[in-house]
């Protein structure tokens, strides 16, 4: 098996239950923070597909694992947003409570 996609494999499982927890968490309480933190797990799974497409060769017009390509940008931009959304998410749910509704 390819050592890229084993690794993109693993952080699959990670991210799924980043996001599983996440959609949990916005289901019960609608508010801003829960939607920030789902969109920044949603980065994340962009980051691991790009992964997946990379080990498989999938797309290859996009350019994955060169720099200054159309996948490497991709994978940046998923992974900027993954890193900034999640915790951003998560302290505004934590600190502002009245920007959200209960269900």
């Amino acid at each position: 098996m390819n050592a890229i996609l084993l690794k993109a494999l693993i952080g699959f499982i990670i991210v799924s239950a980043l996001l599983v927890w996440s959609a949990q968490r916005l289901l019960r309480r609608f508010g801003l923070g829960e939607v920030v933190q789902t969109l920044g797990a949603l980065g994340f799974l962009i980051v691991i597909l790009a992964h997946v497409c990379e080990a498989l060769r999938l797309f290859s017009s996009m350019g994955w694992g060169r720099p200054s390509s159309a996948g490497h940008y991709l994978d940046l931009a998923g992974a900027a947003a993954g890193l900034s959304l999640v915790p951003i998410g998560y302290m505004l749910s934590r600190s502002h409570p009245l920007l959200e509704k209960e269900r």
